[in-house]
C-alpha cells in the first residue's frame, strides 16, 4: 500500500486524531501529514488516508470519519472515534512494526483497544463523562493532550501546526510505552506461571527479577500466594499482591509493627539481620540478602493468618 498523504482536519486538535496520527505516521513515515479542511484534499484517492474528517467511514476508500450519521459503531453498539477506526484497521500492523512476537499481536491489540482506545472513543463521542475519573479528571489523557494546544490568543500563524507536531511525539510515547508494557507482561506471564507450578502450595512466590505479576497470578488461580519476593539491585524485596489494579487492598498486608521502619529499628522489630526498610503502607519491604527476605516473608505469612 503506497500512501503519500495522511489527511486530517486543521484547527484545534483532539486526542482521537492525534493518536491516530501516531499510528499512521509510524506505518507510513514517508507520507506527508496534511491538516486541512480544504475540500479538494478531502476527496478520497488511492494514495490518501483521510481520518477524523471526510464525512464517511469507508475503509476501502481510505476514509475514517465518525462525525456523520449514522456513526460507525462497534459490534457491542459502542461508537468509534477516528482513533478506534484507525486502530481497528491498522493496529495489528502497528504492533508488528514494534517487533512484538506474532503470537502476542492479537492479544495485545485486543487489550490495548479495551483499555486505551475505547475510553478515547467514548470520551470523544460524549458517551463517557470525564467526571468518572473524579479528582483525576484533569489528568486524563485526552485532557492532558488538549492542554498542549496553543493559548487561545496565540496569534502566530503556525501556532496550531507547531503545537500539533510537538504533541505528536508526546502522544507517541504514551502509545508505544503502553504497547511495550503489554508485551512485557506477556513475557513475564510465562516466567510467572512456571514459577507458580514449582512452588506448589507455598504462600510465597520467588521470581528471578522484578516483573509485572498481578495478571498472571490471577490467571493461575493461585489465591494461596500472599507475597512475592525477588532481587532488586544488591537487595531483595518482599511485595504484597493487590486484589486488582484498581485498588490498594492486598491479599495480605505486611505486619503493622514493621510499618515505616528502617535499618536497626526494622531489624529489632523483625529479629532479622539485614532487614532494611518497610513502607508505611505495608506493601513492600527490603532486605540485604535473599536469606533475610525469606525470613521476613515467612514471618509475614505467619502474622497474616
Amino acid at each position: 500500500m503506497t500512501v503519500k498523504h495522511l489527511i486530517t482536519h486543521s484547527g484545534g486538535f483532539h486526542a482521537d486524531e492525534l493518536l491516530s496520527s501516531v499510528v499512521l505516521t509510524r506505518l507510513f513515515p514517508k507520507a506527508e501529514l496534511v491538516r486541512t479542511r480544504d475540500v479538494s484534499w478531502l476527496e478520497p484517492g488511492p494514495e490518501k488516508i483521510i481520518y477524523d474528517v471526510g464525512g464517511c467511514y469507508n475503509s476501502a476508500k481510505g476514509v475514517f470519519d465518525h462525525h456523520q450519521r449514522p456513526c460507525p459503531i462497534r459490534v457491542d453498539g459502542q461508537p468509534f472515534s477516528s482513533f478506534g477506526l484507525i486502530w481497528k484497521h491498522f493496529g495489528r500492523e502497528y504492533i508488528a512494526d514494534m517487533a512484538i512476537p506474532s503470537l502476542d499481536i492479537d492479544p495485545i491489540h485486543k487489550m490495548f483497544d479495551l483499555d486505551f482506545v475505547l475510553p478515547i472513543d467514548l470520551l470523544d463521542n460524549g458517551i463517557m463523562d470525564p467526571s468518572v475519573a473524579g479528582a483525576l479528571s484533569y489528568l486524563t489523557l485526552p485532557n492532558l493532550l488538549a492542554n498542549l494546544r496553543p493559548a487561545y490568543d496565540d496569534r502566530s500563524p503556525t501556532a496550531d501546526k507547531d503545537a500539533f507536531f510537538s504533541a505528536l511525539s508526546i502522544a507517541q510515547n504514551f502509545i508505544e510505552s503502553a504497547i511495550r508494557d503489554y508485551a512485557g507482561k506477556a513475557r513475564a506471564r510465562k516466567v510467572i506461571l512456571e514459577a507458580i507450578k514449582k512452588v506448589g502450595k507455598s504462600q510465597i512466590l520467588e521470581l528471578p527479577q522484578g516483573m509485572p505479576y498481578l495478571s498472571a497470578l490471577n490467571e493461575a488461580a493461585a489465591p494461596q500466594i500472599l507475597f512475592v519476593i525477588y532481587p532488586r539491585g544488591a537487595d531483595w524485596t518482599l511485595n504484597g499482591i493487590k486484589l486488582s489494579n484498581n485498588t490498594f487492598q492486598q491479599r495480605a498486608d505486611l505486619p503493622i509493627m514493621w510499618a515505616g521502619l528502617t535499618d536497626e529499628a526494622l531489624e529489632k522489630a523483625t529479629g532479622v539481620v539485614g532487614a532494611k526498610f518497610c513502607h508505611n503502607a505495608r506493601f513492600i519491604a527490603v532486605a540485604k540478602t535473599r536469606g533475610a527476605i525469606w525470613e521476613m516473608a515467612k514471618m509475614a505469612v505467619r502474622l497474616a493468618q
